[in-house]
């Protein structure tokens, strides 16, 4: 018992902290949950149903309001819909620590682009081939890695030139939808503590809340940000020394 109460408090002092700063938590917990002593497999499993759990009810939200476009969100969500759990299926097949090192690889550049990245387009390749290609690629990565892929697209969709908002709205309603079909692919060779799941997934909604409500009425997302990123780089580091 106390280890689920270990796994919790984590989980919602993560969950809180990145929803201030509107990002997903998995990206940190399928890091710290294998420091924690659980198995890089189950990890990423838990990661990618905390990830569905804490944006889904935004997801329904943006589609409830009638601020999706849909022609610019659907080939993103049939692109992630097959890569996702294909990524999460081939993960079994290479080694543990090529994934780990992959993983770094991914804190390494989601933390640079929560650092320095400045919302401007820079081209203006506004095709629909180019929603399928990223969508395709974040969606194996995102599979592999057990981690919401919204910290890669975003930036991307926006340097190509299309509208911040209309991307934004788009990769909340695709994520949480992408991430269930590689925890599903993942349930098929991983034996879930389903005890575990329901305790990281219920910490995940409360800290989803409470950051939510925080960032409202407290705090610069910006600030936060810039702050997630350092954190990102202390994960990475900690990761990379342990794998040295």
């Amino acid at each position: 018992m106390y280890d689920y109460i270990i796994y919790f408090a984590v989980t919602l002092f993560f969950s809180t902290f990145f929803a201030m700063g509107g990002v997903g938590s998995a990206i940190a917990l399928v890091s710290i949950f294998p420091m924690l002593g659980q198995s890089f497999n189950l990890s990423r499993a838990l990661a990618l149903f905390v990830n569905t759990s804490s944006t889904f009810s935004a997801s329904v939200m943006n589609f409830y309001r009638g601020v999706l476009d849909f022609k610019f969100v659907l080939p993103l969500v049939i692109a992630v819909l097959v890569s996702t759990p294909v990524g999460a299926y081939l993960s079994q097949f290479v080694d543990h620590k090529i994934l780990m090192w992959m993983l770094i690889a991914f804190l390494l550049i989601s933390a640079t682009l929560m650092l320095f990245y400045k919302r401007e387009a820079k081209t203006s390749y506004t095709k629909t081939w180019v929603l399928y290609v990223i969508g395709i690629s974040v969606g194996l990565i995102s599979g592999m890695l057990g981690v919401g892929g919204g910290a890669l697209i975003m930036p991307l969709l926006i340097l190509l030139g299309f509208d911040a908002k209309k991307a934004a709205y788009g990769v909340s309603f695709v994520i949480p939808f992408s991430s269930l079909g590689a925890f599903v692919t993942y349930l098929q060779f991983v034996k879930m503590d389903w005890f575990l799941l329901a305790d990281v997934t219920v910490a995940a909604l409360i800290g989803g809340y409470l950051g939510g409500k925080i960032m409202h009425f407290k705090l610069s997302q910006s600030h936060v940000k810039k702050l997630i990123g350092v954190v990102l780089y202390l994960i990475a580091i900690k990761m990379m020394i342990k794998l040295i």
